[in-house]
């Protein structure tokens, strides 16, 4: 039978368009059809690459040749490999052609799925302003998990999902993070999933679409686009299992707990704002702060110093009264800490007490003041100098405790990570 160029690509778009999934036609159902042989559709196809009109996906160089995920190979590749197709072979319209033939008013109230419908990879990303996290985030209807690699956004079960419109009731199975040349941050989602989100969430995260300048995550695109593990873990992770494994160490000295509260083995606990600001304005980072000085400050438990050191200072006045005034937490770490380890560089735990200090400074300074929130993009450097500063400062304690002799015959295990150092700050 003859079979013209028009009815191949005919088919091979139809087959796209009403897939449901935009799928790309295998070479079989081709075949079936058009009721033709490959030998016969095999050099109109040829031509049709080399038009750019049909692309082909072959099982060699994606084990989903179903799906358009990352994109088509050179012409010369593909038209190379179609002396040796096999039933994996996929074939699909080429954004040239869709460009053209697509009805764009089909898809007017999802962008998203009209960015498909013309061709785009299914796993190619888009870029967002982090302010779109906080509707969901803010949000007690919704699940959100961020961990400033992954994260993911759901509805809650059965917490007034009667109450909630159906439109509203969306899945964003994953999102990631994105950074431009200087570091700044975006959020960043592969197509696949926008497209799932409802027509008013899709306008909504259209609103929010930055400029394609940002480059994914390193480990967001291990884990997502080569099934990879990750190489390093964030850094706010990486801080609360610094505090689990210093409460162990506290254990091995026979002491109590140095934290009063630790945020689990795996840092399962650890709390939903403690991460990279969304919004960079003053009033969230001055939460940051608080929260931060809570975890560390306020979080050490005095029991763990045992008396060895004073809780209290006294200050004669001039009228010979005596003034009792109660030490901070940090100051008590820093006395018992001088008093009881041996070093000959105190550098680092200078650095360290200066970094929990500088929290505890920041906090107060709120207080004390009246301060009109303000909109800056220094408040995401600020922040991340700070927690670098903050981890140090606790990567530093826990190496101090781990020379105490009953720590060492404890040999309590140190995560490969938080030994090697490998944490992403960004």
């Amino acid at each position: 039978m003859d079979v013209s160029k028009e009815q191949v690509l005919g088919e091979i778009t139809e087959y796209y368009l009403k897939s449901g999934d935009f799928n790309g036609i295998p070479v079989f159902v081709l075949e079936k059809k058009l009721n033709s042989m490959w030998g016969v559709l095999k050099d109109i196809v040829k031509d049709l690459i080399n038009d750019d009109k049909v692309g082909a996906i072959f099982s060699d160089t994606d084990d989903n040749t179903h799906i358009l995920r990352l994109g088509i190979e050179p012409k010369e590749v593909q038209t190379s490999k179609l002396e040796k197709i096999d039933v994996h072979t996929c074939l699909y319209p080429r954004p040239s052609h869709l460009e053209r033939v697509v009805n764009r008013s089909l898809y007017s109230s999802k962008p998203y799925v009209l960015e498909l419908a013309l061709g785009s990879p299914q796993l190619s990303y888009r870029s967002f302003d982090l302010s779109i996290l906080e509707y969901y985030r803010n949000d007690p209807r919704y699940y959100y998990s961020n961990d400033d690699i992954n994260g993911y956004i759901s509805i809650r079960d059965a917490i007034g999902v009667d109450q909630m419109l159906e439109s509203d009731q969306i899945l964003l199975e994953t999102f990631g993070f994105c950074y431009d040349e200087n570091l700044n941050r975006a959020v960043a989602v592969f197509l696949r999933y926008l497209s799932d989100l409802s027509a008013e969430h899709q306008q909504m995260w259209k609103s929010k679409e930055l400029k394609p300048s940002f480059n994914l995550h390193p480990d967001y695109y291990r884990n997502n686009i080569l099934g990879d593990w990750g190489e390093r873990i964030p850094i706010f992770h990486a801080f609360v299992l610094e505090m689990w494994i210093i409460n162990q160490m506290s254990t091995a000295m026979g002491r109590p707990s140095f934290f009063r509260m630790d945020y689990g083995e795996y840092g399962e606990n650890k709390p939903r704002k403690f991460g990279f600001l969304i919004r960079p304005t003053l009033e969230e980072f001055n939460h940051f702060v608080l929260l931060l000085d809570k975890m560390i400050s306020d979080n050490i438990n005095k029991e763990f110093f045992k008396n060895q050191v004073p809780y209290e200072t006294e200050t004669i006045r001039n009228d010979g009264k005596i003034v009792i005034q109660h030490k901070g937490t940090l100051q008590i770490l820093d006395e018992w800490l001088r008093k009881y380890f041996r070093t000959s560089d105190w550098e680092p735990w200078d650095n360290a007490i200066k970094a929990f200090k500088k929290v505890r400074k920041l906090r107060q300074e709120p207080a004390h003041a009246i301060n009109e929130d303000e909109f800056d993009q220094r408040y995401f450097k600020e922040q991340r100098e700070l927690i670098v500063q903050s981890y140090d400062g606790i990567r530093t304690l826990r190496l101090f405790f781990a020379n105490f002799p009953a720590v060492k015959v404890a040999k309590i295990n140190i995560p490969d990570v938080l030994f090697e150092g490998r944490i992403w700050d960004i």
